[in-house]
């Protein structure tokens, strides 16, 4: 065989290995560069696959492998390093390459189809149109000017182009139309021009935040990783800018990671004002179309600045020159599900691959990220003040047990929030429950609304007149008598956001009231709009789930009130102290931006506490050490390392024999070390979910190269064992969610 004759090729399946290919019969433009889309055969038809290398010689012989049958693109989509990075990823989260190598394209990307040609609308000049003369016109100067234009130009101008030059010309172009004179056409969009107008000043850095921009640009043009540990209002935006804009300088690119969509539209609002040059974002709910043309930008190097979801971690970006990871902590840079990887943790690895620095902003950071700083891997950035001179909110527990509570308000907050409307001032009110009442119960028999599919209660949602369930999305229409003894008597227990928005215009008749969550928000530019009229002061009282404790700037806000937060004080996974410590301290931060001081009020019925008590004396500083002291004596996270299996089927049984094999195989794989622990397998905290019954089995380890060495071989021999028809099998290295 000749040398260099093997194409090595990934495809989008559930293979661990690549597969050898000859290369097409037509050489390629494009050569045999690694990072190609190609068409190969694959089974009786054919799919996408990318060039991985080529390689001298092939395990199988000649004459049983397949020829790719077509090379897709003109140039790569992923250069060497984006290879190594998401190679790095498939095998540090143990999934097939091809996985990875699939989640980082956009979805149409994906099939054999070819790279889009942005295009804008635009006017030709027909032959007629070339035959005028131009004199003809001379009483009609603007239809001259714009012929005129358009005759020089064969290909004809966008309308974005003439609108440059000749400014509106809707009157004339409607006139030539009609004359037969122009066209309309399609044309190429050129890349986006660098903007002229030049990006506003921004604010004078207090010391604080120079030391940090400082401390980072030393590391430019090599790998840092930093810890920007800042209270809540203390000005990260503006570091990040600053270092987004000295990046950018350099004739380099920068990508920022944000955990949620709703947090796009503001920072790139913010970002475009003050930085030179096109802004890609990348996020799901964007239209295929333009997260892919975004996508391409990036990839392409004509997006100076990338901002987007995790997803946007995996993207190319040629000329990277530094991340940024804003509000670190949060647990939706975590995948559920394919390739469940961390976008954060993803984000430090392509730093250390690009040579670059990366910044991970947080008021409250993981305990993962602060031991990182306490022993020195990461530089520890800290700004304790607010900017501008804004106070910290006061915080006070209200014990609401005996409490007299209408919407779920004590006389106290109630009593608060009259003061703070009377002064002209806004209320963010939070509840972490959407819908309208968590159950749906009946007084006469006591049933209960639960899923058919899973172990959890319906969640009625009053507007639509329909029982949701939170956790599979089945959903049935609202009954008007009890299914079980068919009499009217149900009654709605709890409160939800929708209840509470319908009981504060009754409690506030006067007041404008807006609600943030899942459900308001499906309308494509609600959150935007909802956040405008906040901003505009045409919105009283703002009440909603976790969606507002996510970076939003509400300087208007002077009281904040948390409702309902006991149910999560007790919950059983390892990390709920952890996550309501940090929902708390974030939903707080939203109180008294601006000049005005702030108040935050947390209603309880159990304000001794601990958590409680301690974020109250000592912040979230004196808690975290405190949590990772407990998780030090409990060889918890970050102190160990950990991997989830997860096992799923139609059949009750089936799920739990299956990971007992598992679990048997791994002992006897990690019989030679006591390093390896293997717990369970049990039953899932929520057994049932979606009609399917599902188990799990943890494995835990105090060394991560152990623990990697371990699960590859382990895959391995469990991707061999017999399976039930139906039984779906899952791991997640470094889990998040423990249910």
């Amino acid at each position: 065989m000749d040398r260099a004759a093997i194409w090595r090729v990934a495809v989008e399946a559930p293979l661990a290995d690549t597969l050898d290919y000859l290369p097409p019969l037509d050489p390629p433009p494009a050569g045999s560069r690694p990072g190609l889309r190609l068409l190969v055969p694959f089974g009786r038809g054919a799919r996408v696959g990318i060039l991985i290398e080529v390689v001298d010689q092939s395990a199988h012989p000649a004459d049983k492998l397949r020829r790719v049958e077509r090379v897709l693109d003109p140039e790569p989509l992923f250069d060497v390093l984006d290879l190594r990075l998401l190679a790095w990823a498939a095998a540090y989260y143990q999934q097939p390459l091809g996985a990875a190598l699939f989640a980082a394209l956009p979805a149409r990307l994906r099939t054999p189809e070819p790279l889009s040609v942005e295009t804008a609308p635009g006017l030709r000049a027909t032959e007629s149109g070339r035959a005028v003369d131009l004199e003809t016109l001379s009483r009609a100067p603007k239809q001259r000017a714009l012929l005129d234009a358009l005759r020089s130009e064969p290909e004809g101008l966008t309308l974005g182009e003439l609108t440059a030059r000749l400014g509106d010309s809707q009157s004339a172009i409607r006139t030539l139309r009609s004359k037969g004179w122009i066209t309309d056409v399609q044309l190429a969009r050129a890349p986006d021009p660098v903007t002229e107008t030049p990006p506003l000043a921004g604010p004078e850095l207090h010391a604080e935040q120079q030391a940090a921009v400082e401390a980072v640009q030393a590391a430019f043009g090599a790998f840092g990783a930093f810890l920007l540990d800042g209270v809540t209002g203390s000005g990260k935006t503006e570091v990040y800018i600053r270092l987004i804009e000295s990046v950018i300088a350099q004739g380099r690119q920068a990508l920022v990671v944000v955990p949620e969509i709703g947090l796009t539209p503001q920072l790139r609002e913010r970002f475009r004002t003050r930085l030179p040059g096109p802004i890609a974002v990348l996020h799901s709910a964007l239209k295929a179309s333009e997260r892919e043309r975004n996508w391409l930008r990036a990839a392409r190097g004509e997006a100076n600045l990338i901002l987007g979801t995790r997803s946007a971690v995996l993207a190319p970006i040629p000329r990277l020159g530094l991340i940024v990871v804003d509000e670190e902590h949060d647990d939706s840079f975590k995948q559920q599900d394919g390739l469940r990887y961390s976008g954060r943790d993803l984000a430090v690895r392509r730093a250390q691959l690009a040579g670059c620095p990366v910044v991970l902003g947080s008021a409250t950071p993981s305990l993962e990220t602060l031991r990182n700083a306490k022993l020195g891997r990461y530089g520890w950035l800290r700004l304790t003040k607010r900017a501008g001179g804004a106070r910290a909110p006061t915080i006070s527990i209200l014990d609401i047990r005996n409490q007299p509570l209408r919407a779920g308000l004590s006389p106290v907050l109630r009593a608060h929030m009259h003061a703070e409307l009377a002064a002209g001032n806004q209320i963010l009110l939070f509840l972490n429950r959407r819908g309208y009442a968590p159950v749906l119960t009946c007084h006469a028999c006591g049933w209960v609304g639960e899923c058919p599919h899973c172990d959890a209660r319906l969640t009625l949602h009053l507007s639509e007149r329909r029982l949701w369930c939170h956790h599979c999305g089945w959903s049935c229409p609202q009954p008007d008598l009890c299914p079980a003894c068919r009499r009217p008597e149900l009654q709605m227990l709890g409160r939800g956001t929708e209840r509470l928005e319908e009981e504060l215009v009754a409690l506030f008749p006067e007041t404008r009231i807006a609600r943030l969550d899942r459900d308001s928000t499906r309308r494509r530019g609600e959150l935007g709009r909802v956040l405008d009229a906040v901003h505009r002061g045409e919105i009283q009282i703002l009440l909603g789930t976790q969606m507002l404790a996510k970076g939003h700037d509400f300087p208007g806000v002077t009281l904040v009130g948390v409702l309902e937060l006991d149910q999560a004080l007790y919950a059983s996974d390892f990390r709920a102290a952890e996550r309501i410590a940090q929902l708390i301290v974030q939903v707080a931060g939203r109180a008294g931006r601006a000049e005005r001081p702030g108040r935050v009020v947390l209603q309880t019925r159990h304000p001794e506490h601990p958590l409680l008590q301690s974020l109250l004396r000592e912040g979230y500083s004196g808690f975290a050490e405190a949590a990772l002291r407990e998780r030090a004596e409990a060889e918890l996270p970050p102190y160990s390392h950990l991997a989830l299996a997860r096992a799923e089927s139609p059949n009750p049984e089936d799920a739990l024999a299956f990971l007992r094999q598992a679990h048997e195989l791994g002992e006897r794989l990690a019989a030679d070390s006591g390093a390896i622990q293997l717990l369970g397998p049990i039953p899932a905290p929520m057994e049932r979910r979606a009609g399917r019954h599902r188990a799990q089995l943890l494995i835990q380890c105090a060394e991560r190269p152990r623990l990697q060495g371990f699960l590859t071989r382990w895959v391995n021999e469990v991707r061999t064992l017999p399976r039930r028809k139906g039984l779906r099998w899952s791991l997640d290295v470094d889990p998040r969610d423990l249910l």
